[in-house]
């Protein structure tokens, strides 16, 4: 902590609110993020591409309700779904990877 100006980190506030990596309630507060996160690059990607949440539904075979839910991180989108709106939808490449 920084003493000057009482101010946290990030990863010192999760820690003392949310408890240590590796816990259920911080565990659910990553995951939750790494959602949120998947959500925002795809708005992101979106509007770089220049479309429309209905634009891209169309091009990935799903609906623009879909589209505003995953980006808004009401619903959780399923690997080949993101696969489809990815390759399909934005054109690009969908890059996968395990850290153990």
């Amino acid at each position: 902590m920084n003493k000057k100006n009482n101010t946290i980190t990030l990863q010192e506030f999760k820690d003392q609110h949310y408890g240590k990596p590796g816990t259920k309630k911080r565990d659910k507060l990553d995951a939750g993020y790494e959602n949120f996160k998947i959500g925002a690059m795809i708005h992101e990607a979106r509007l770089e591409r220049g479309l429309t949440q209905e634009e891209l539904a169309e091009k990935a075979g799903t609906t623009k309700s879909y589209i505003s839910k995953i980006e808004n991180n009401i619903k959780e989108v399923r690997i080949s779904t993101l696969k489809k709106i990815v390759e399909l939808g934005l054109e690009g490449h969908l890059h996968l990877s395990i850290k153990l």
